[in-house]
């Protein structure tokens, strides 16, 4: 049957509000609901955003709309030992532990402090190449979101990344992300460690704007594998994500959607949560191995549900065969009706009473 299974993750971002009781609630929920990992986002304010930046709409719409995005981001900053606490309730609950870094320290922390065992790089950061070079160089799976990129975009973060996998300490510039995209070395680089994920970068993103169709034009396109980033409003888009192969899903949770912060809104609550996971599981079960023929389950129903040649009334030995006389009924325990016109035309071996399967 089909074993590549689903790798489910529920994304707490920051939607402890700053507060570790609410993270580490978070972290059970996420357990309790069979989710392969929990993803928080490292990050220091000082380091993402200047004081001037603004917020999203969606940002604007869950907070104080006259903070800025530094203040905001303040605010929901982790500490060091935050992360080790949750790292360490993951363990203990057998759940995996990781996080977004969004800036080069905390991408260093959590790879060599930490020691995560991938590194899942947010949609904001395609452009960010830095960040996506000294990812490449911590040497373990990347997941890269997609959200807002073109195809050109995408392939220059993964220029940027294969160039970081194959050639560390040679001097970067744009030409050689170009190069190490385009090599040989590069692509089988990339094949063995990155994960694109498709999305829509928007909390909820509207459906008619999912596009889940380009989860096929990514795969085609860079020969990698893809999942979905979802930020769909319910658990639909999710399952759906799953039947047409997504190897990795993430879904924001939280604990109540009517929390203050900027991705309550846009987020599952626990039971829907649990909710989609049982049903990705189920469509991930269901997908199978492609390959056509009757299942154990279904293998005892063919006598019933099949049908064998008949005789329709009683027919007298020698009598010849015709469609008046015989034809298709069940069970399926004697002679296909796909021989019927092989008999048609015989004489009758025998008597044969109304019902009786021909022989």
């Amino acid at each position: 049957m089909n074993d590549k299974r689903v790798y489910i993750i529920a994304e707490a971002g920051v939607n402890h509000n700053g507060a570790l009781d609410l993270a580490c609630r978070l972290v059970e929920v996420a357990a309790d609901a069979g989710a392969d990992a929990v993803k928080f986002q490292t990050f220091k304010a000082d380091q993402l955003a200047t004081r001037a930046a603004p917020k999203a709409g969606y940002q604007a719409r869950g907070t104080d709309a006259a903070e800025s995005q530094f203040e905001m981001l303040r605010k929901l900053e982790l500490s060091a030992e935050s992360h080790r606490v949750l790292f360490e309730q993951c363990r203990n609950r057998g759940i995996e532990f990781l996080s977004t870094p969004f800036d080069i320290d905390s991408l260093r922390f959590l790879a060599g402090t930490l020691d995560v065992p991938r590194i899942k790089l947010a949609s904001g950061d395609i452009t960010n190449a830095p960040l996506l070079l000294e990812s490449a160089k911590q040497g373990r799976p990347l997941i890269l979101s997609t959200g807002m990129s073109t195809p050109e975009e995408i392939e220059e973060a993964l220029g940027v990344i294969a160039f970081g996998l194959t050639t560390p300490a040679a001097p970067p510039s744009r030409l050689a992300f170009r190069q190490a995209f385009g090599s040989d070395a590069g692509r089988l680089a990339l094949q063995a460690t990155v994960t694109l994920l498709h999305c829509t970068s928007e909390y909820p993103a509207p459906f008619e704007e999912v596009n889940l169709r380009a989860m096929h034009t990514l795969r085609e396109r860079f020969g990698l594998p893809v999942g979905l980033s979802d930020h769909s409003p319910g658990i639909a888009v999710a399952v759906a994500a799953a039947a047409l192969g997504a190897i990795i899903i993430e879904k924001h949770f939280t604990l109540d959607r009517s929390l203050p912060g900027p991705d309550h809104r846009a987020s599952l609550e626990p039971a829907e949560l649990a909710a989609m996971i049982k049903s990705v599981r189920e469509v991930n079960l269901a997908l199978g191995d492609g390959v056509k023929r009757p299942m154990p389950s279904e293998s005892r129903n063919i006598a019933v549900a099949r049908r064998s040649i008949v005789a329709l009334r009683q027919i007298g030995k020698g009598e010849l065969l015709t469609e008046e006389n015989i034809g298709a009924r069940r069970p399926g325990t004697g002679i296909s009706p796909m021989h019927l016109w092989d008999w048609l035309g015989k004489s009758a071996s025998r008597k044969f009473g109304a019902g009786e399967p021909i022989d």
